[in-house]
């Protein structure tokens, strides 16, 4: 089993990133997706997920009208497109399986985690 996610790096305050979380090992499309992130001395926080069909998302007050998730489900991959992006969005990313059909906004819900990729927001 296995979640790499990608796409990380450095933005300037209102710039884009697109993070990618490709999937293997699992059926993918049985799982819902979900994207949380920690910054340094805070605790892990759900960001946004995707349910199996990618018909209902879910998303964080912080990131509303900003952060938009989709999947391929033909590639086992997730993205997680960042517009507006300001210094508080800079975290490590990760992104988790959950079984279910709805996306959980509790980490502990999720049964695979990926690695994780630092976003830094900064001028």
């Amino acid at each position: 089993v296995q979640l790499q996610a990608s796409g990380g790096g450095l933005a300037r305050p209102g710039e884009s990133l697109r993070l990618a979380c490709k999937a293997s090992g699992f059926p993918f499309d049985d799982y819902t997706i979900g994207w949380f992130r920690q910054a340094p001395g805070k605790e892990r926080e759900f960001v946004i997920g995707i349910s199996r069909s990618g018909d209902t998302t879910t998303d964080a007050e912080s990131v509303k009208g900003r952060f938009t998730i989709s999947r391929d489900i033909a590639k086992n991959t997730v993205f997680l497109q960042m517009n507006s992006l300001n210094p508080e969005d800079t975290a490590v990313y990760y992104c988790a399986a959950a079984e279910g059909y709805y996306p959980s906004t509790y980490y502990g819900d999720y049964n695979y985690w990926g690695q994780g990729t630092q976003v830094t927001v900064s001028s």
